[in-house]
Parts: structure tokens; C-alpha cells; sequence
């Protein structure tokens, strides 16, 4: 069976930047992984990770492409994870994090399940819109956009009305 997913940038800005891709559901996620980060642009060899997404695109379980943990965890790889065990008809959405320094944010949903076209190699790219911008969609966080109502310093006080203090005074 072939899977058709929309892979769409995560962006503030007006204009929708998204790629329709078709590939095997028998394929790996880093078999996903490199038709996205080809399909807009990336050279693939930053760090990455999908994440197991609900219908309100919470974040879930991480699927990474390096195990970069210290020994021990049992770290779920795209390398070992076929598409069809994470991805189906009651579970179409996955969130797809490229560059954890640029933080390009991905979402990933199944829009449809094909049968395989004679003739046709997949992966498959169908479909470009939108061009990709040169630096990552800046991320706004819920607390960051409360800034005003976030004190940083009790009863008032500032970084400057603490000089009195003596620096010899015991900590305990």
C-alpha cells in the first residue's frame, strides 16, 4: 500500500509552504525523513526527530534518527520503525522537527492509502507549494506571548535594591 502524506512547514507567515509525498507504508520513517528534508531543500544531515502526534497535534513519543543517549535507553530509531507501525487510518499524524538549532517544525498528516502504481518509484514527490525561506519560522512559546503579566522578581523589588546586602553574611 502506498501512504499520501501532506508535509506541511509549521509558519507564521501568510503563505501556506507544504509538499505531497507518496511512499510505501512498508518504508522506514528515515525513508520519510529523506524524502522531506529532499523535498525542501535540506541537505539531511542535521539532527531530527518524528513525533507520534494526536488530533490536536500534540507532541508525542520521539522517534529519533541517532540514538544520542548515554547508554542504556530504549531510544525508538526512524532506521528501525516502519511507517505502518506508527502511522494509520485511526492514527494519520505525526510532528517532523528538522535542525534542533532552527527548530523547522513539520507537520506530517496522512491524507490518503493507495494502491501502488505500475511504473511508479517511491518515494514520490507530487506536489510543491510555497518556497521555503531561508531561515526557520521563528517559534512564539505561550509564555512568551503573557511577557507583561510575568514578574521576575517578587514584592517589587530589582536587581539594584539588593546592594545592601553583605557578601559575608552566611548562607545557612
Amino acid at each position: 500500500m502506498i501512504f499520501r502524506f501532506r508535509v506541511v512547514l509549521d509558519n507564521d507567515t501568510k503563505d501556506d509552504i507544504f509538499r505531497d509525498i507518496e511512499i510505501r507504508n512498508t518504508d522506514t520513517l528515515e525513508d520519510l525523513h529523506n524524502v522531506i528534508t529532499q523535498s525542501f531543500g535540506f541537505d539531511g544531515s542535521e539532527m531530527a526527530s518524528f513525533y507520534l502526534s494526536d488530533e490536536e497535534w500534540n507532541q508525542g513519543e520521539e522517534i529519533s534518527l541517532f540514538d544520542v543517549s548515554e547508554g542504556g535507553s530504549d531510544i525508538q530509531l526512524m532506521s528501525q520503525t516502519l511507517i505502518n507501525t506508527v502511522v494509520s487510518e485511526r492514527s494519520t499524524k505525526l510532528l517532523y522537527i528538522y535542525d534542533f538549532l532552527s527548530l523547522w517544525t513539520f507537520m506530517v498528516e496522512l491524507g490518503e492509502i493507495v494502491e501502488e502504481a505500475k511504473g511508479t518509484d517511491y518515494p514520490n514527490l507530487l506536489y510543491v507549494h510555497g518556497q521555503v525561506p531561508g531561515e526557520a519560522p521563528e517559534k512564539v512559546f505561550e509564555a512568551e506571548g503573557n511577557a507583561d503579566s510575568f514578574d521576575e522578581f517578587e514584592e517589587g523589588y530589582g536587581s539594584d535594591d539588593y546592594g545592601h546586602l553583605d557578601n559575608n553574611d552566611p548562607w545557612n
